[in-house]
């Protein structure tokens, strides 16, 4: 009788909690059993193991083998513990030292030639294995996500490179730690809208407190042409904040990006996607599109069009910044910090108010169109902007130029630093007593912003949206307090709070 203990993680949400091997070799009718709420990948590894042990020139043990994944109450998915459980059977029969795989994680699916296959997941799970203090043993295909994680990475091609480095009979090079340049490649650039001042405005507002934009207007006005330039004036993520979106595609399984990594991600779902695809789901359950676009953009365009119950589940990590999922065997949560921009048509027909065109909607048909979006969807919206055509003279070639993104983006960066400096967070996600620190208001202001609240029917949660609006104003204009215009200019961007 044997025993070998190896360590892994499992993969829940963008967390990865420990997982001990035991991998127990005893007298008895040769069997191989594995236990520990292993759903079906798990148990048919016990096949792959098989093969890639005969195909490597071992021979396989003709003993009862029982591998056990603790702890037993947790659920574990996919073909990452093949490596490990492999190992663990030489290991019990001494073909490895014991000793050697103390203070190492394995990880990698087995094909049956012995060779290793990339898994999902991976980066969250060396992130924690360096927090561990342990090395990692990663396929050659997960080398890229792995370098980002600074912990001492083995990336192996096949088994038997595994075994002849764990029995000291050849070295596997540890992986550089990678320091991914920093991204040079142009965006789309703000120059490039004629016209739309009023706009151009409410998107800087919009990204320099972080602030949820809706553009209202015709089509054809520039909507989405606006929308796409957003992530050109955002600054760069953290290294932090790129960690975290590089872990929900590495739950997917998408490759990292060292070139593009800390640009933020801008998502732009079809209307046609169900609540799954936006918010995640699944049996898995997945991250969905909230969760990629965590740390950067999401946009909705043509919003009406979405179905109403697939729109009401942003309500929360709107919020929150945070999804669950919760399913009958497993609860996943997802980050989802991202900023909303939506486009939408102030009708069916699109030329409700458009000077150039007829509208040909009912009263009652624009109503039912713009009560497709909610009371509370729209009450977590902070600016609501009239996108209207520009005159034509404006689109000629030789008409001047518009500022530039790099413009646009300094004082953005300027106004983001002074928030961190105040309250720790951006103004869009000011709470309770930072609201109350950072959005001090003489009486001047109080007397406009509650006629504006009593005239438009304005919530308690518009009201505080319109304070973290005016406040951004302010930090934009480099005034330390709120002053009565810049509410005058938050209100002004609601423009939905004047229509019935």
């Amino acid at each position: 009788m044997s025993l070998a203990i190896l360590h892994c993680r499992a993969q829940y949400g963008t967390q990865a909690p420990p997982v001990t091997i035991e991998v127990f070799l005893s007298g008895g009718l040769p069997a191989f059993t594995i236990v520990g709420m292993a759903e079906t990948a798990v148990r048919e590894s016990k096949d792959r193991v098989r093969g890639a042990l005969l195909s490597s020139g071992f021979d396989f043990p003709q003993q009862r083998i029982t591998v056990s994944l603790g702890p037993a109450d947790m659920r574990k998915t996919g073909g990452r513990y093949d490596l490990a459980i492999a190992l663990g059977i030489l290991a019990a029969r001494r073909q490895i030292p014991k000793t050697a795989l103390a203070n190492l994680e394995f990880y990698g699916e087995l094909a049956l030639s012995g060779e290793l296959r990339a898994v999902p997941g991976m980066l969250p799970a060396v992130l924690k294995a360096h927090e561990s203090g342990r090395a990692v043993v990663v396929p050659q295909d997960n080398r890229a996500e792995a370098a980002l994680a600074g912990a001492e990475v083995y990336p192996a091609s096949s088994l038997l490179e595994v075994t002849a480095h764990l029995a000291g009979r050849a070295s596997i090079e540890t992986l550089e730690h990678a320091v991914p340049v920093e991204d040079t490649s142009s965006h789309q650039d703000l120059i490039d809208v004629k016209g739309q001042q009023h706009a151009k405005r409410a998107l800087e507002i919009a990204a320099a407190g972080g602030h949820n934009l809706l553009f209202v207007g015709p089509p054809g006005t520039g909507k989405s042409m606006l929308a796409s330039r957003l992530p050109g004036i955002l600054p760069s993520m953290s290294k932090a904040e790129a960690l975290e979106t590089a872990a929900v595609d590495s739950v997917l399984g998408i490759p990292v990006s060292l070139e593009r990594w800390r640009r933020r991600p801008f998502r732009s779902p079809h209307h046609t996607a169900s609540a799954p695809a936006l918010v995640g789901g699944g049996p898995g359950p997945r991250p969905g599109e909230v969760s990629r676009a965590h740390n950067g953009v999401l946009f909705l365009d043509e919003l009406p069009e979405f179905n109403r119950n697939v729109l009401e589940v942003l309500r929360e990590p709107m919020e929150s910044g945070v999804i669950t999922i919760s399913r009958a065997l497993q609860q996943a949560d997802y980050p989802a910090n991202f900023q909303l921009i939506a486009a939408m048509n102030p009708c069916p027909c699109g030329y409700l108010g458009d000077s150039r065109a007829d509208c040909r909607c009912s009263g009652d048909r624009v109503a039912s169109y713009r009560n497709k979006i909610s009371g509370p969807l729209l009450d977590r919206i902070d600016l609501h902007v009239e996108v209207t055509r520009p005159p034509t003279e404006v689109l000629r070639d030789d008409s001047p130029a518009g500022e530039s993104s790099a413009a646009v983006a300094a004082r953005v960066k300027k106004a983001w630093s002074v928030q961190v400096l105040r309250s720790g967070v951006r103004n869009a996600r000011l709470n309770g007593e930072q609201l109350a620190t950072a959005c001090e208001v003489d009486g001047e202001g109080w007397s406009l912003l509650e006629t504006a609240a009593e005239q438009f029917n304005l919530s308690a949660r518009a009201h505080q949206r319109v304070l973290r609006v005016a406040r951004t104003v302010a930090d934009l204009a480099g005034e330390i307090d709120i002053a009565p215009p810049h509410i005058a200019e938050a209100l002004s961007l609601r423009c939905l709070d004047r229509r019935p």
